[in-house]
């Protein structure tokens, strides 16, 4: 390049561009991109058509597709280099092979970019690159005309985005630009004659010590490098730069005694690069929300413990760890407070664990964590203790004091597992049996539980059946006044007449069902059925009975919820005042305003509205306010408390003194004798139900078993 053109280049900004591609239409978009940004761009459809237009016509960056039919990009590169084509290449392909990103770098492509291309980037790389070309050519310019132009030479080395510097043969600076000055602080003339190790950082000295050595071995060739350098200022973070380097060999006068220069170079910023770079990896491989490993770094993780177990016959435990109650939280206070509870968490199960332990979010409320050095069940269960000891604690967020469980799964190697998955998988089974007996617990897995998870997908596919071949019945449990004891009112709840197992409690098929929203339908097949069977009794001796069905609030959430409940009423001729619908007190923590609008509703046609198990979730005086709430009923744990009259019952006094003042009803639940009965009515409770006036069973024989409406406590406690 002479000294003319590049006065022309400084002139006229405008970079020549040509797009070299088989697919028309991608040439047309990306030329109207590019155009929007000033840049001359030319299109060439396909190799040959490149090849032509490449050698009449000058070029500062050729934007070129590898696979194009006859003459391919690698083809027209190789046309470049046999014909000393100056153009700067970068690679916009769709080929993605290690062999093809390889060939198309070792002939001189400057970057390499996939389809589909993102806009920002590939406009960012098409910057980048005529800024190098720009400066590539410039530095040419420069070394061929030092001597004539030395006023030119310091005007653009000096006004250089990047460092440019000149090393002599010890490594030492002999020039340096002004940049050094802005981008790290160092006054440019206390470094001439300093070696450039000196503002090299110290992890990065050996890898650079290495790369200068090769660099003075070769004498014509241009390398570079990725290295971090030190600001002069204490305290500033380290800086990244793309080191280029050129070999030269001349040596000039300086002070009356020879200087031999070795290597000329530019160091270019990429920080704010290198830093993109690094948050795109930790995205790939972390949970954003919880900033802990995500899944695919975990597996990497098990896959190089398991190795080095193998190798030295060593033991790892893998944990599944599933939240209890999250999703009802989630649901209840909203996916806001979800996040913030889940990121609480995370950093409860940190503080349980070693500094080599991995912990990831598996997805949603579950968490994997890996012990690689795990010795014996004992060590994995007492790291579960652990952890099920810290999670019980309450957690402060907002105003509200959330309590959840854990259930753990632990598979051990090799005993529960000898390969990735298997112990995934065993651990995720072994959490289930927790799951399935009682929640808030850890199991070890062993090969017997294979057996209970296989049971779990065949009683889901057994359910899918037995709603459609009615092998759900409802019991009921009556509800007894205790001033009049008489029966005012049923609880309706379902059991499962299964064929083959026999008739199943709700404890051995709702998690199912709430795992699998077959609860959804399940619940309006119950709420159908009993307004149909009390209806019977309405018109039969009881026209004032109760009916309490307990709701889902997976129900609650649809749309429909409020027509289908007053549709089901109007189809079964089931009068509005007489059903109660009980709901859990996490569903009303939230002020959700489809919740309040779907009680208020159904509070406005007439159907009643109670809290179920009062006093174990997040009891408050607000919500008790806010929404349509008739009746609360006393958990079965409180009552169970009361062993006599003047023991452990001021909880129970506390609700009941509450609900009175709120002009309340009041059910207390599990009342199981004469002395509980005796101290709720002492304290004004409404109603009782409990064993002390039997179990649950179907309808009909209950209401034999009751007889007519008369007092029961008396025959119930013989």
């Amino acid at each position: 390049m002479t000294l003319h053109s590049l006065e022309l280049l400084d002139r006229d900004v405008t970079a020549r561009i040509l797009l070299a591609d088989d697919d028309p239409r991608l040439l047309e978009s990306l030329q109207g991109l590019l155009k929007l940004y000033q840049y001359h761009v030319d299109t060439a459809v396909g190799g040959q058509a490149a090849i032509e237009q490449l050698s009449n016509n000058h070029y500062d960056l050729l934007l070129l597709d590898l696979r194009m039919p006859d003459v391919s990009g690698h083809d027209v590169m190789q046309h470049m280099l046999a014909h000393e084509i100056a153009t700067m290449t970068i690679v916009v392909s769709g080929e993605t092979s290690i062999d093809d990103i390889s060939r198309a770098l070792r002939n001189g492509a400057y970057d390499y970019l996939k389809k589909p291309y993102v806009p920002e980037e590939l406009l960012a790389t098409v910057n980048n690159a005529i800024r190098k070309k720009r400066l590539e050519d410039s530095n040419r310019v420069m070394e061929s005309r030092l001597n004539r132009s030395e006023k030119l030479h310091r005007f653009i080395v000096n006004n250089s985005p990047d460092i440019i510097y000149i090393l002599d043969e010890k490594g030492c600076f002999s020039f340096l630009n002004s940049k050094i000055e802005q981008l790290l602080g160092y006054d440019r003339n206390e470094l001439i004659g300093h070696p450039i190790a000196a503002i090299i950082e110290e992890d990065d000295l050996e890898k650079a010590h290495y790369f200068f050595e090769q660099a003075t071995r070769s004498e014509h060739s241009s390398r570079s490098i990725e290295i971090a350098m030190r600001p002069r200022e204490a305290g500033h973070s380290k800086r990244f730069f793309e080191l280029s380097i050129w070999p030269v060999d001349e040596t000039s006068e300086l002070n009356g005694a020879a200087q031999r220069y070795r290597i000329y170079g530019t160091a270019r910023d990429i920080t704010d690069r290198m830093e993109a770079e690094a948050f795109i990896n930790f995205q790939a491989y972390h949970d954003l929300l919880t900033r802990l490993p995500n899944r695919s770094l975990f597996k990497d993780r098990l896959s190089m413990a398991l190795t080095q177990a193998a190798r030295n016959n060593q033991r790892l435990a893998v944990m599944f760890i599933d939240l209890d109650r999250f999703k009802v939280i989630n649901d209840s206070l909203g996916h806001t407070m979800g996040d913030r509870l889940l990121q609480a968490v995370s950093q409860r199960l940190l503080g349980c664990i070693r500094r080599g332990d991995t912990l990831s979010r598996f997805g949603g409320d579950e968490f994997t964590l890996l012990l690689p050095d795990s010795q014996s069940p004992l060590a994995a269960s007492q790291v579960a203790e652990k952890i099920l000891e810290s999670i019980k604690e309450p957690f402060k967020l907002g105003e509200h004091d959330i309590y959840v469980g854990a259930s753990i799964g632990i598979a051990l190697y090799p005993e529960g597992g000898t390969t990735l998955d298997a112990l995934i998988k065993n651990a995720d089974i072994a959490m289930y049996r927790v799951k399935n007996t009682g929640k808030d617990g850890f199991y070890v897995f062993s090969h017997d539980m294979t057996i209970s998870a296989t049971q779990r997908l065949l009683l889901e596919q057994d359910m899918r059946r037995a709603l459609e071949n009615d092998e759900f019945e409802v019991y009921y449990q009556p509800q007894m006044d205790t001033h009049t004891e008489r029966l005012v009112g049923l609880e309706a709840l379902v059991r499962w007449n299964h064929p083959a197992m026999g008739r199943l409690t709700p404890a051995e098929f709702i998690p199912v069902a709430e795992d699998s929203r077959l609860i959804v339908e399940l619940d309006r097949l119950t709420l159908a059925a009993a307004c149909r069977q009390v209806r019977h009794y309405h018109q039969n001796g009881y026209p004032e009975l109760k009916l309490s069905v307990n709701l889902s609030p997976l129900l609650l959430d649809r749309d429909n919820f409020v027509d289908h409940i007053l549709e089901t009423l109007a189809r079964e001729q089931f009068p509005t005042h007489l059903l109660e619908l009980e709901i859990t007190e996490g569903l009303l923590m939230n002020d959700r305003t489809d919740v309040v609008e779907k009680l208020t509703l159904l509070s406005n046609a007439g159907v009643q509205i109670a809290i179920d198990d009062f006093g174990t979730g997040y009891s408050s005086l607000s919500y008790l306010q806010k929404f349509p709430i008739d009746t609360l009923k006393i958990d079965r744990s409180f009552i169970h408390a009361i062993k006599t009259a003047e023991e452990e019952a001021c909880i129970v006094n506390a609700i009941i003194s509450m609900a009175l003042g709120l002009k309340l009803h009041i059910v207390a639940e599990g009342v199981e004798n004469i002395a509980q009965l005796s101290y709720l009515r002492s304290l004004g409770c409404h109603t009782v139900q409990g064993y002390l006036f039997g179990q649950a069973v179907p309808l009909d024989e209950l209401m034999k078993r009751l007889g007519p409406p008369h007092p029961l406590v008396a025959s119930a406690s013989a």
